[in-house]
C-alpha cells in the first residue's frame, strides 16, 4: 500500500470527526489564525526550538496573518521538528499544509495556511535574517501609509 493511500485513510477520519479546516482559506478567520499560531508554538515548544520569533503578517500582506522563524540545534533538530508539527498540524485537521526544504533540513518552510513557519539551523538563519527582512519590510510600509494619509 503506498502512502497516498493511508493519507487518504486519516484525511477522511479527521473529516467524519468535522474538523477539518481549510489552509487554503488564509483570509477568512483571525480566530483560526491565533489558533494555528498557537498550535506551533506549542509545537515548537515541546521540541525545544531556539530563538520563537513571530512577525505578525496581517494587514501587511496576504501570504498569512503570521509567520514564525524559529531554530534547531542541528539539522536533525530542524527535521524532528518539522515532523512533529506536521504530523500535529494533521491530527488537528488542517489540510493542504505544504512544506518545502526537507531533504536538506537547513531551511524548512511549512505553509499552514494562516501561519508560515521556518525553520533554520543556526548559521542559515544568521545568513538570511528574515527577521530583520521582514520587519524592515513592514516598518516601511507602515510608514509609508501613514505618510500618505
Amino acid at each position: 500500500m503506498s502512502n497516498h493511500g493511508v493519507v487518504k485513510e486519516e484525511e477522511d477520519e479527521f473529516a467524519s470527526e468535522g474538523t477539518i479546516i481549510e489552509a487554503t482559506q488564509k483570509k477568512t478567520s483571525p480566530e483560526m489564525a491565533t489558533k494555528i499560531l498557537a498550535l506551533v508554538e506549542e509545537s515548537l515548544d515541546d521540541d525545544q526550538a531556539n530563538e520563537v520569533k513571530v512577525v505578525p503578517l496581517a494587514g501587511k500582506t496576504d501570504i498569512a496573518d503570521y509567520m514564525v522563524i524559529a531554530s534547531g540545534r542541528s539539522a536533525r533538530h530542524v527535521d524532528a521538528m518539522t515532523e512533529h508539527l506536521l504530523v500535529k498540524l494533521k491530527h488537528a485537521g488542517i489540510r493542504n499544509v505544504q512544506s518545502e526544504g526537507r531533504e536538506a533540513k537547513d531551511w524548512v518552510l511549512i505553509d499552514a495556511g494562516y501561519v508560515i513557519v521556518h525553520l533554520f539551523r543556526p548559521e542559515v538563519r544568521a545568513y538570511y535574517d528574515l527577521e530583520k527582512l521582514w520587519e524592515s519590510s513592514v516598518a516601511a510600509r507602515d510608514a509609508n501609509e501613514v505618510s500618505t494619509v
